[in-house]
């Protein structure tokens, strides 16, 4: 992986590449940035180029190259990343762009919990305990910090802050927030803003030809984040399925069938969790483009296929100014509780229950 792989980010690029050349370089740097604004692909590619882009850098197979991830436990003593290890190395050199959803399906964690575990800050010791194998830096790159166990956290504090010498620290956060604030204090912070849509436009374009018009249109949609955009560049048949279940609860909860969205909530709940955060997306996006709908501005404003807009000439009219937050609310929340690890059942039948009131709220 290389810098001319990363859609934009160049103002950060240079500054990466600057301070390294210059000797002036902080041994902990956080990237902080949204899903899909390419602040892993970056992290990774600057560590390759630390270590002279050779083979075995490219293929993350570099001695002096290691990673720590969000996993889940093999066995009752705890795991640690290495049993990951193989996964990890075919997603991040076949894909440049990916997020949980795409490692989860990876390492077929399918409703498992991902966290990097206590065990994992002894591996980490250990690893950076030896001298470099090629007499240069040793790398660590931690991929979302922020979901480090507590006890794994304040046993890295020390050697974050004063690591061996040619030790370098990569840690690429999205919820830089929820990252041990004594951790954050001890890195550099770089933000990475969302990427440029007319970047994304570009590259849709050049490298995936993708013909001008869709290009645009999922560009805009993608709001700097090259993932989604990556995503949606082909219908797949999770936004049919988050359609169809989408208009089930809508019309549902129209008819105050409760014990019909009991079922609902079932048949979701079956689903692993980074897809249930996924569909209630898809619903909050739902919500806004039948609520502009109903301005008459479908063109320059609506990014909706052509089966959604179909729904919406019948459904828009039920959003309006009265309900439009409470139903963005609503769903949001249930976002956040999935994300808490919360009885998706409850989750979801509660929130059928919340959208019978909202819906006939015109």
């Amino acid at each position: 992986m290389t810098f001319d792989d990363i859609v934009g980010l160049d103002d950060i690029k240079n500054r990466l590449l600057a301070e390294f050349s210059q000797n002036r370089m902080a041994h902990a740097i956080m990237l902080c940035g949204q899903e899909g604004c390419g602040a892993l692909p970056l992290s990774i590619a600057f560590a390759q180029k630390i270590l002279d882009n050779n083979i075995m850098a490219e293929k993350l197979q570099h001695p002096d190259l290691h990673f720590a991830f969000p996993i889940y436990n093999k066995s009752k003593k705890g795991s640690v990343c290495d049993e990951f290890l193989k996964e990890w190395r075919e997603l991040c050199t076949n894909r440049t762009y990916f997020g949980m959803e795409e490692w989860m399906l990876s390492c077929k964690a399918e409703n498992q919990q991902l966290i990097i575990y206590e065990r994992e800050s002894d591996a980490i010791y250990k690893k950076l305990s030896l001298k470099s194998s090629q007499g240069g830096y040793k790398i660590m790159i931690i991929w979302q910090p922020e979901k480090m166990h507590e006890s794994c956290s304040n046993k890295l504090l020390k050697l974050i802050e004063e690591p061996p010498e040619q030790t370098l620290f990569l840690l690429v956060s999205e919820q830089p927030n929820n990252v041990l604030a004594t951790i954050r204090s001890r890195c550099q912070i770089i933000e990475c803003p969302p990427v440029d849509v007319k970047d994304i436009e570009n590259t849709l374009i050049n490298k995936y030809k993708i013909d001008q018009k869709n290009a645009v249109k999922i560009a805009r949609a993608s709001n700097g984040n090259m993932l989604t955009a990556l995503r949606s560049m082909s219908e797949n048949s999770d936004n049919e399925t988050f359609l169809t279940l989408f208009q089930n609860l809508m019309r549902l909860s129209y008819s105050r069938k409760v014990r019909e969205i009991k079922d609902w909530s079932e048949e979701i709940a079956k689903f692993g969790r980074e897809r249930q955060k996924s569909f209630l997306l898809y619903c909050q996006k739902m919500i806004r483009e039948n609520f502009i709908y109903n301005f008459n501005r479908h063109d320059d404003l609506n990014y909706m296929n052509k089966r959604e807009a179909d729904f919406a000439v019948r459904f828009a009219p039920f959003i309006n100014e009265r309900n439009v937050i409470g139903m963005m609310d609503e769903f949001n929340s249930a976002q956040r509780d999935i994300s808490q690890n919360a009885n998706a059942k409850i989750v979801f039948f509660d929130l059928g229950l919340k959208m019978i009131v909202l819906i006939k709220n015109r």
